[in-house]
């Protein structure tokens, strides 16, 4: 999905998501219904499994695709937090929620088509504190990856940063 868009060491999904669906309901229970708990256990269970991957050991932070500040508010917490603390508890670094901001708040991606979600994205999002990540093998994370513009913003920023390489792990890829 992302291949030719930007440049990724590596990519992985732990879900596979169809509507109507079993991860839809665990995703939507998660983001909608208060149970921040599955993003601990998702991000166990993906953390466990990247563990015993060599391309993973070398990661040297986990950065979060961010929420806005109102739709954080809103919500309580950001969907992808324990996922990503769970995963860097299992690789043994850290996890850094400053390195990436969302600068505009949006109504849910959902409803929209690939096009208007790209357009959406590249405005969507900002550099925040960068200190130290030059020449760092960043995995950025999120709870899904739909059309993929999100994460193509995302990474694109990052890369502004020296040296950096990129890779994504998100809890579910749709159909």
């Amino acid at each position: 999905m992302l291949y030719g868009r930007v440049e990724l060491q590596n990519a992985t999904a732990l879900l596979h998501f169809s509507k109507k669906g079993l991860v839809q309901e665990l995703l939507h229970n998660l983001k909608y219904r208060g149970h921040e708990q599955i993003g601990k256990f998702l991000g166990d269970w993906l953390g466990g499994e990247l563990q015993s991957i060599e391309v993973y050991k070398n990661i040297g932070v986990i950065v979060p695709v961010p929420l806005h500040k109102n739709k954080r508010r809103e919500r309580g917490y950001n969907q992808v937090t324990k996922f990503g603390e769970a995963i860097a508890k299992a690789l043994n670094t850290e996890y850094d929620e400053g390195v990436l901001i969302k600068v505009k708040h949006s109504k849910t991606q959902v409803f929209k088509d690939r096009i208007t979600r790209f357009d959406d994205a590249n405005t969507r999002f900002a550099l925040g504190n960068t200190d130290g990540l030059s020449g760092k093998h960043i995995l950025l994370v999120d709870d899904i990856i739909t059309t993929g513009a999100t994460i193509e913003a995302c990474v694109t920023l990052l890369e502004r940063i020296p040296d950096v390489k990129i890779s994504v792990a998100t809890m579910a890829i749709a159909e």
